[in-house]
């Protein structure tokens, strides 16, 4: 079993930055491969981007552009922790931001946190 626990979300003005913690626990984090999702409200969950366990493959969703340059996923396998950081927030990134662990293959996603709210003010 994995347990993540996100954490920084919260309310932001228009072009201001956050920092999306996920710490992981009850399994070598340095084996799992990571993403970041996001459910705005009516919305279905979407993907925002993941982190392979190597590190060799850090990628974002396909619809990217809106994100592009904005949000940089990293991990620090030392603290068992993967980031979101994100910059330049606009309104329509308000969403219940979760992450995910996959023990297997990136994108196959096992484990999921409880979200944290990211509300972005205009």
């Amino acid at each position: 079993q994995v347990q993540l626990v996100e954490s920084g979300g919260g309310l932001v003005q228009a072009g201001g930055s956050l920092r999306l913690s996920c710490a992981a626990s009850g399994r070598t984090f340095s084996t799992l491969n990571m993403g970041w999702f996001r459910q705005a409200p009516g919305k279905e969950r979407e993907f925002v981007g993941g982190h392979s366990w190597s590190g060799s493959s850090v990628y974002y969703a396909d619809y990217a552009d809106s994100l592009k340059g904005r949000f940089t996923i990293f991990r620090d396998n030392a603290k068992n922790t993967v980031y979101l950081q994100m910059s330049s927030l606009k309104p329509e990134d308000t969403a219940v931001y979760y992450c995910a662990a996959a023990v297997g293959a990136p994108g196959a996603y096992d484990y999921w946190g409880q979200g944290t709210q990211v509300t972005v003010s205009s």
